[in-house]
């Protein structure tokens, strides 16, 4: 069989308690949810109308016209200013620039005495009083960790990523940050590539929903509020397809499958009113990202009508003489900044530089000129000229229970259950566990492992608030006064063996053994983290399968950052539970799954392959015109007609786990499903897509009745999955 393709159009949580749709799907009972058009379009973002303020742009034009061309240029130029997060680095003192008005930006200064230490200088020093704009990567929580954005795209729940957003918001003003590096909206079909964990997996149209959800938390309902920062829509584009995976690698695709694809998360984020966007390192179609006319000026500037500051990534602009289009430092600055780059992230070209090149009429000054009011807009929008301190008063963080609270739902919404019961020996469910086991073993490098539950880009978290998968079992064991004995084995990095006799003893001694093996967060997730396998790293499959072996029932629990081709697994344990990083949570979370306290009820965003040599593997791919149908891939081809398709003569074509997939305590029915109009005409389709607004009789109505059939309460995400026939030109089985 091909891939399954399906795209899908809706895609709504029906949940057991009066949480997210106010919608029951209990033990006998069944709730009807009509997917109405008209009410998802009244949850669209309008564009942010901040920006287009007549009297913002006129003390933005009336401070540009007092500008010197150095402090215009000033304003371009971004440093860092703690821990360096690209190679190389720039001056570490930068006061005294800052008090001559060279410097627009700051990132990686954290905290409200940091930052205002550097923001007196800049307000009270340089000499027009321009205040510093200060940018960090929060991209899953600034201090309060909550899951990694792969795993909260599990949770197809847009509502509880825009609550989040607004938290780590919150929590990045209280450090004098007004400006965050997220959210990443990357398509990515490779689970090769380590920064799939950034984004929200594979499906255009989930990823374009969480980026509106991203944008709406972060900003809020005005920039200028105290506790809203600017969003950071990156990265553009089509970051997320290098080629075989490998960081910073080139990206050549089709301008249909670009627009198709790849594009539209980074326009919803935009429509959604992100006030910056990143610009990425890759090259696209033979030209680099951070130099393409067409990307910068024509998409996103004519095309999308895009007000806000466009900033490159981490010396990307330096990196111009790299990819071969520029052979000087002066050509890579001009380069950049002429098709669109507003703001240099480090590198330090921009304001070494553009002046010279200005004044020998190499370069326009209007177009420093306009890179400058972008800047400007922006930070009269988040009010720094009016209020460009972070108050210092403010009590030390806490990760109070409410916090703690939100995070623990973000995770339970995110954990996947891939497996319960069935082979190799067709057991029966083997979670939820009973809460009277009598002893418990839980064994693996991940199980007692506070730094990696935070993933890569843990921003200003601290391992300290994290509870772990042991601490979490061993809390649930003391009262219960279950026997929990822990083993490490052996760990992610290594092929050690050492622990292997600890482990197994432990495992003979139990009633059920919980493995908890993936990724270490720390180092083999996010930017350059890319592989070419996929399987569970060092000794952790030789560990599990040592484990298998004693004849116990075996839970294994990954917590990783990227699809894991965990086929061995599938086939031999009794349940897989696909944890993600889940944050500051991450034992609670997962331990409530394990025992039932909570019902699993997230959906991979990801496909999961059986083979690395499956990647890029994802659910819509397009048709071909010798699909395997109704052949046994499992073995060799038997023959021409056997062999001469789209197949693997070594392994199937199915994936593992395909995207959407997700298991539940409980069972649900699906009936009566209608729709109320047999065709939608090409224009209004296309209106659709855009954000316009149709009449009833112009749009589909999609009715079903779901019945939650088991005994379990339980939350249900409701797929609609579309496609096209018959159109000039394949399409992914619709759009």
């Amino acid at each position: 069989m091909e891939p399954s393709c399906r795209i899908p159009s809706l895609l709504i949580r029906i949940p057991a308690a009066l949480l997210l749709l106010a919608a029951v799907v209990a033990a006998s009972r069944w709730y009807q949810w009509r997917i109405d058009t008209k009410r998802v379009e009244q949850r669209l973002p309008i564009p942010s109308v901040e920006l287009a303020d007549k009297a913002l742009n006129r003390r933005v034009e009336t401070l540009l016209r007092t500008l010197t061309l150095d402090e215009k240029i000033g304003q371009l130029t971004q440093y860092t200013g703690g821990v360096a997060t690209g190679p190389g680095t720039g001056r570490e003192n930068y006061d005294k620039e800052i008090a001559r008005g060279r410097v627009g930006s700051l990132f990686n200064v954290v905290g409200a005495g940091e930052t205002n230490r550097y923001q007196r200088l800049a307000v009270e020093k340089s000499p027009h009083h321009i205040p510093l704009l200060f940018g960090y990567d929060v991209i899953h929580g600034q201090r309060t960790i909550f899951p990694v954005p792969l795993a909260l795209a599990s949770s197809f729940d847009p509502a509880l990523i825009e609550a989040l957003s607004r938290m780590a918001a919150g929590e990045a003003t209280d450090d004098g940050i007004r400006w965050v590096f997220s959210p990443m909206v990357d398509i990515a079909r490779d689970a090769r590539w380590g920064r799939i964990t950034e984004g929200s997996g594979e499906d255009t149209f989930l990823g374009s929903v969480l980026a509106e959800a991203y944008v709406r938390g972060y900003q809020g309902r005005r920039l200028s509020d105290p506790a809203s920062v600017a969003a950071c829509v990156k990265h553009f584009a089509a970051y997320g397809a290098p080629n075989a995976g490998r960081e910073y690698n080139t990206v050549d695709m089709s301008e249909l499958t670009l627009r198709q694809v790849y594009l539209p998360p980074y326009h919803a984020g935009i429509k959604a009113g992100a006030a910056t966007i990143m610009s990425a390192f890759n090259p696209l179609n033979g030209v680099p990202a951070t130099a393409n006319p067409f990307l910068l000026t024509t998409l996103l500037r004519n095309q999308w009508q895009f007000a806000g500051i466009t900033v490159s990534d981490y010396g990307a602009v330096r990196e111009l003489m790299n990819h071969g289009i520029a052979t000087t430092p002066d050509i890579a600055a001009r380069k950049a900044l002429s098709s669109g780059i507003d703001m240099e992230m480090e590198g330090g070209l921009y304001g070494t530089r553009l002046a010279r090149q200005v004044a020998n009429g190499t370069l326009p000054r209007a177009a420093v000129d306009e890179a400058v009011r972008r800047v400007l807009r922006v930070k009269f929008a988040l009010g720094l000229f009016d209020h460009p301190y972070a108050d210092e008063k403010k009590p030390p963080y806490a990760a109070t229970p409410q916090k703690r609270e939100i995070v623990r739902k973000a995770a339970e919404e995110s954990i996947v259950l891939l497996k319960n019961g069935g082979p190799p020996s067709d057991s029966p469910p083997l979670l939820p566990l009973a809460k009277e086991t009598p002893t418990l073993a839980l064994i693996g490098p991940l199980a007692d492992a506070p730094t990696d539950m935070l993933g890569s880009w843990p921003a200003a978290g601290n391992p300290g608030d994290v509870v772990t998968l042991r601490a979490a079992l061993q809390a649930r064991c003391d009262a219960t006064k279950t026997t929990l004995l822990y083993a490490q084995g052996t760990d992610t990095l290594t092929s050690s063996d050492q622990g292997f006799d600890a482990a197994v003893a432990a495992a003979r001694k139990a009633d059920v053994v919980i493995v908890a093996l993936g990724e270490s967060g720390a180092t083999m997730t996010g930017e350059s983290s890319s592989v070419t396998r996929l399987g569970l790293p060092g000794n952790q499959e030789a560990l599990l399968e040592t484990l298998a072996a004693q004849g116990k029932p075996v839970v294994l629990v990954l917590f990783n950052g990227r699809p894991l081709a965990v086929t061995w697994a599938a086939a031999h344990v009794a349940a897989i539970v696909e944890a993600w990083y889940p944050g500051i949570e991450a034992g609670t979370a997962v331990a409530d799954i394990l025992f039932g306290d909570v019902n699993p009820s997230a959906k991979l965003p990801v496909t999961f392959p059986r083979s690395v040599g499956q990647e890029p593997l994802f659910y819509n791919q397009l048709p071909t015109g010798r699909p395997a149908n109704g052949i046994d891939l499992s073995r060799p081809p038997a023959g021409p007609n056997e062999k001469y398709l789209s197949r693997y003569i070594d392994e199937i074509n199915a994936p593992l786990f395909p995207f959407g997939f997700g298991l539940s305590y409980t069972s649900f029915t699906y009936s009566n499903v209608k729709v109320d109009h047999s065709a939608i005409s090409a224009q209004d389709l296309s209106l659709r897509t855009e954000g316009r607004t149709l009449s009833k009789s112009r749009q589909v109505h999609v009715t079903a009745e779901v019945r939650n059939a088991g005994t379990r309460e339980g939350t249900e995400i409701v797929q609609l999955y579309l496609r096209t026939v018959g159109g000039a030109w394949r399409s992914p089985c619709g759009n």
